[in-house]
Parts: structure tokens; C-alpha cells; sequence
């Protein structure tokens, strides 16, 4: 069954109006409701004294409609009787000043106080519905590290920070060693020398900040990992378990696919605008997100807040044009999106989120937004078979949050963006309509015809190896800058020429690198059949000297024309590509089209803003064909108003 709903919040309102919300929730074409994930002191008003009534009395209400749900637990939003008793659960900001009660996600993740209490409060509620037939799902938490919650740097963290450092290493004098605390004179004679990376003049040891997001890391999926498993000790056989992944997972602190091994399936909160955003993000960087969360556990996702009206908690942002958040729906359906939930059913008159408009607004009119998401749940009902097919990529694009890490200590650009350089290399085949995987970089990689590797400036051997084999055996590997600069303890090797690792996989050697920045773009001089392709590179150089790779492009300024900055190589059976900075988007168009025809990848050309979407099935295949602008657009014959979206089976 697909699962179609809204997110629902009946203590938000008085209980009279619950029969009038779930009849016009029925009235969607819905078959599932999200409830409960803020309601912890409405489940737990006094410490101890726990009371389930008011949901008991919702849910009867919600199997009166013959809906499902979706409940939260609710570990996100800590009653002020908790705060209160136990001040040690609050996290602390990197000035020492305590997140005071308020707000959400307060809570320290090494409070030993705040997991037994978490503990407590998770394992009474499912306990109490897990034999609930209509609860079929529970989210642990809500949103894992969103608005900055993954960062704490109270005393308790700092004191677990130095005692997962001294069980990682040996000794204190083998941290001094991989750390090269000599420089500085910052050497420790005891772990518990060792500081958390609060402000200080100048920067602290980039060792000491990779370890420091590592431990971060660890402690939220430490935390999650328990929770999950109290879920699962608890819950009724026919109850799944999952949590809702915010957007922004590059910026975040915390390992997304080891946060989620323990869980179901995913779920992703799609938010394409939000508040202060003139505008939405990119189709291209929407895509992006929706198959990295399909990325995570290698199978199709659920999407449990899906946005509706406009956004914002005190700046509003972009209202969605008519059609537009439909059509953002059926771009994830294409993408491996298996069930879907509105945020959120009415906006709400009080509190932070006032502004957080839903299916219907807070004057309570059944307008626009509601036949909008009417008309989606009515058309994609019949397309369940669809929606829950494999999705199978030849292209992956990979990933590691070390590497993320490395660079967020040291962005060595002032323009740099991981996101927008994992961005720049995704971008080409998404034009393309190509499907794409985006995946940790510790993941198989065999099944796959087309690597890409966008600025892994982290690399170990394991990874390289794997490459270097995928290679090999007649794959194409497409590199960007800064490629093999370091080790996992996020130092340079003495001695070793660039790309390092995998120098001999690029042919090509580094002799000098510069910085550069957006506006600072240099024109490049194409060779052979990218003579007539114009392009130009920003953000970054590397100055490459060609050993057995094809030079593709050229620098052109007075002092390094000899320099190569985009190469070519055979390697094996398979080719690598080595883009020596931020390589502008056409030149890299026509890179992504030569290399899905050399593998006889599907792709298909479409206007700009003409997303199509290839999904297949045992007995046929379908095209999502979506029209990301304001104006009308064609795709062949298929003929798309604004923002409209059409599945069209071949």
C-alpha cells in the first residue's frame, strides 16, 4: 500500500475540532497521519506520571476514518520540569553559554541524565501501542541535528571527547605523534590536557578538529542507536521504524548512513524553499537530495514533511506558485519517494511556527493548497507499482563525511562549498536525465559504469584500491581538485607528489596549486575536440603536468600556459578525468554526454527546466516528466504548463 497523509497535530487545537480535521483529512484522499513527535509533557505532564488518554482518544477517533499513523516519539522537545530538574541536559554553544529551555533540540547528546530520561519516555509510549493496529510506523526523534542541535560543547562533552580519544589511541604519546602536536608546542602530556575546539587565537590542530567532528558523530548516532533499539525491543511486529532526515546533510555534524543502518527504511522532510529563500533552490540540488536520502539505505525513501505553503519561523520565505510544491512531490516520486506526508495539515495560530503554512491555513479554508495535494494523492494512487520499483543507476557519485569534515576545518577557498562542488559534478548527468546514485564512498561500487569523486581531498588505500581496480575493468572515474591530499588523520605525507594516491589512475602530477574565487574565473584553453567548447575555472586551480593522461584543457595567463587543468587518462580498460578546479557547467555538459555514450548509459536531452525521469517496471516503462519554470514547455509531444508534471507510460 502507498501511503498518502499529512502532518497532524490535534493537541494543538481544541479536541472538538478532531472529528472536523480527520474528515477533511479523509477528505485528501488520505490514508495516514504523522502525530505526536512534540508532545512529550503532553504524554509526561509531571515526572513519572505518565498519561497516553489524549492520544488513546485521537487514535479512536483516526480508526473511525479507517487512517493510519505514523507516531513520533518525542525526545526532541523535553518538558521545562525536566530542564528545570536537570539543568546538565542542556547543550552549550562553543562560548560556554547554555541553550536555554525553549526552542527544540536543546538537549545534550553525552547527558547521561537526558538519555535515561529519553529512555524512559520512549519506551513507555511504544510499550503502550505496540499492540495498536493502526500505528504502523514510529519516528525516533524528530530531524537528528537540524538548526545546530548536533554541536555541544559542555563539560560533559569535553570530558568524553578526551575519553574517546585515549580508547582510540594507544597512548598519549602516539595522539602527539599523528596529531604533530610538536607544532605550536602544543604536545599533551595526559589526555586530559587535550581542549575541546573552542574559540582561540588563530585555528586549532586540523587532527584535533577532524577527531572532534568524529566524536560528534559518534555521540548523536550513540544516542539515536539507543533509541532505536528500545523502539525495536518494544513495538509490535507489524511496526516499522524509522527517523526524518532534515535537509542540509553536508553541513551537518553526524554520519547520516550510520545513523540510519538500524532503521526500516528512511524518511526525508523536502523542503525546497524555506524561510528568508527569494527563491528555491535548483532542480538539480532537489535531486541531489533525493537521492542521496534514496542513497542511504540503497532503497526507495519515504518523504514524511513534505512542504506545501510558504515557510519561515520568523522571516517568510518564497510562497510555491500553483502547482509548483505538486510538482516538487512528483519530482520525488521519480526519484524513489514510495509514500508521502504533507507539513502540515492547518498551520498554527500560536507559537514559533505560525508562520509554517499548511494544506490549509489558519482562517481554515479549504482552498487552493487542499485540491492542490486532492488532486496529487488522487492521480499517484495509481501508480503504487511505480512508485515501488527498484531504481537502478549506472552513475554513483560518492561522498565521505571525513572528507566533509576535513574541509569545514580548512576550507583553504573562501568560496568553497562541499555542497556546491558535489553540485558541479552531479549537475551534468542530472541534465541529462541520467539516474544517479549518491552514495558513501564505502560503498561497493562494482555495479556501477561511471564514478564520480568530487573534491576527495580525504583518501585512504582501501578507497583508492577500489578506484584503481573499478578502473581497471573498463569504468570511468571523474575527479576534481585537491584528490588525495591527505590521510584519515587529515595530514599531508611528506614526500608524496599530487593527486597521491592516485597519481598513477590520473597520469598526471601537481606541480603548484592557487586559490581562487568566484569572480576571480579564469578562462581556459581547450585542446582537440573542447577547442570550440568555452570554459573557464573558478574557486580553485591545480596546476597539473600531463604524464600519460590527454591534456583537455589549458591554462591560458602569462606564468603557468604550460600548466594543464583538465585531463584525460586511460587507465586499464576505463578512462579518468581530472578537473583541476571549479570547471564552469558547459564544458562539463559536454564531458557528462561523451561519457554516458561511451558506456551506453540512458540519458535523454530535454529543455531547460524539463526534468525527465526514467522509472521502470517488470511490464513497462514510465516517464516523470516535470516542468520546473513558469512558462509553458514541450517535451517532444508532451506539452507542460507551468509547473505541471505528467507520468507518461512508453
Amino acid at each position: 500500500m502507498t501511503y498518502l497523509g499529512v502532518d497532524y497535530y490535534p493537541e494543538h487545537w481544541p479536541k472538538e475540532k478532531i472529528p472536523e480535521d480527520l474528515e477533511g483529512i479523509k477528505g485528501l484522499g488520505a490514508n495516514i497521519v504523522r502525530i505526536g513527535e512534540f508532545a512529550w509533557h503532553r504524554m509526561e505532564p509531571e515526572e513519572g506520571q505518565f498519561d497516553f488518554s489524549f492520544f488513546d482518544e485521537v487514535i479512536e477517533k483516526v480508526k473511525q476514518q479507517g487512517l493510519k499513523v505514523m507516531f513520533g516519539t518525542p525526545t526532541a522537545t523535553f518538558p521545562a520540569w525536566l530542564a528545570k530538574k536537570e539543568p546538565s541536559i542542556l547543550s552549550e554553544d562553543e562560548f560556554g553559554n547554555p541553550r536555554v529551555f525553549g526552542g527544540r533540540r536543546q538537549y545534550c547528546f553525552n547527558s547521561d541524565a537526558y538519555r535515561n530520561y529519553a529512555a524512559v519516555i520512549t519506551r513507555k509510549l511504544v510499550e503502550h501501542y505496540r499492540d495498536e493496529e493502526v500505528i504502523i510506523s514510529w519516528q525516533i526523534d524528530n530531524e537528528f541535528g537540524h538548526e545546530g542541535s548536533d554541536m555541544c560543547y559542555c563539560d560533559q562533552c569535553h570530558t568524553k571527547f578526551q575519553d574517546y580519544l585515549e580508547e582510540k589511541y594507544s597512548s598519549i604519546d602516539a595522539l602527539n605523534d599523528e596529531w604533530g602536536t610538536i607544532f605550536w608546542g602544543q604536545t599533551y602530556n595526559d589526555f586530559s590536557e587535550i581542549p575541546a575546539p573552542k574559540p582561540t587565537v588563530t585555528t586549532h590542530n586540523p587532527s584535533l578538529k577532524l577527531e572532534w567532528a568524529r566524536f560528534r558523530s559518534a555521540s548523536l548516532n550513540q544516542f539515536a542507536h539507543e533509541m532505536t533499539r528500545i523502539v525495536q525491543e518494544e513495538k509490535g511486529a507489524h511496526q516499522d521504524v524509522t527517523t526524518n532526515v532534515s535537509g542540509g546533510f553536508f553541513g551537518k555534524w553526524f554520519d547520516h548512513a550510520e545513523n540510519v543502518k538500524l532503521m526500516d527504511y528512511v524518511s526525508y522532510d523536502n523542503y525546497p524553499v524555506w524561510g528568508g529563500l527569494e527563491e528555491p533552490v535548483s532542480p538539480a540540488e532537489i535531486a541531489m537530495t533525493h537521492d542521496f536520502n534514496r542513497g542511504l539505505l540503497n532503497k526507495n525513501y519515504w518523504i514524511v514533511e513534505e512542504l506545501m505553503g510558504a515557510q519561515g519561523h520568523d522571516v517568510i520565505g518564497y510562497l510555491p506558485r500553483p502547482n509548483q510544491a505538486k510538482m516538487w512531490s512528483y519530482q520525488a516520486f521519480a526519484h524513489g519517494c514510495s509514500n508521502m506526508l504533507y507539513f502540515r495539515w492547518r498551520g498554527m495560530t500560536q507559537g514559533a511556527e505560525q508562520f509554517c503554512y499548511g494544506v490549509v491555513d489558519h482562517d481554515n479554508v479549504y482552498g487552493r493548497k487542499y485540491k492542490e495535494v486532492q488532486s496529487l494523492f488522487g492521480d499517484i494512487k495509481n501508480y503504487e507499482h511505480v512508485l515501488n520499483s527498484e531504481i537502478q543507476s549506472d552513475i554513483a557519485v560518492l561522498y565521505d563525511y571525513d572528507n566533509i569534515w576535513s574541509w569545514r576545518g580548512q576550507i583553504q577557498s573562501k568560496d568553497f562549498d562541499f555542497n556546491e562542488e558535489l553540485l558541479r559534478l552531479y549537475r551534468p548527468f542530472y541534465n541529462l536525465n541520467s539516474r544517479i546514485d549518491v552514495i558513501p564512498a564505502d560503498r561497493a561500487i562494482d555495479a556501477y559504469k561511471v564514478v564520480v569523486v568530487p573534491v576527495m581531498q580525504v583518501m585512504d588505500e582501501g578507497l583508492a584500491d577500489r578506484l584503481r581496480a573499478f578502473a581497471e575493468r573498463g569504468g570511468t572515474v571523474i575527479f576534481s581538485y585537491r584528490t588525495g591530499l591527505k590521510g584519515k588523520d587529515n595530514n599531508l605525507r611528506l614526500g608524496e607528489v599530487q593527486p597521491g594516491l592516485v597519481r598513477d589512475l590520473v597520469g598526471a602530477r601537481i606541480e603548484e596549486i592557487e586559490s581562487l574565487t568566484k569572480a576571480h574565473a579564469l578562462e581556459l584553453k581547450g585542446e582537440g575536440e573542447f577547442a570550440s567548447v568555452p570554459a573557464h575555472i573558478s574557486v580553485w586551480r591545480d596546476l597539473l603536468v600531463a604524464e600519460s593522461a590527454d591534456v583537455l584543457y589549458s591554462y591560458q595567463d602569462q606564468f603557468y600556459s604550460d600548466y594543464a587543468a583538465v585531463t584525460k587518462n586511460d587507465f586499464g580498460e576505463g578512462t579518468v578525468y581530472y578537473i583541476g578546479g571549479g570547471l564552469d557547467e558547459a564544458a562539463l555538459d559536454v564531458i557528462a554526454e561523451k561519457v554516458v555514450e561511451d558506456h551506453f548509459i540512458g540519458y535523454e536531452k530535454s529543455d531547460e527546466n524539463v526534468e525527465v525521469y526514467r522509472r521502470e517496471t517488470e511490464e513497462a516503462s514510465y516517464l516523470f516528466v516535470m516542468n520546473h519554470s513558469d512558462e509553458i514547455k514541450k517535451h517532444g509531444e508532451i506539452e507542460l504548463q507551468p509547473y505541471e508534471s505528467k507520468i507518461i507510460k512508453e
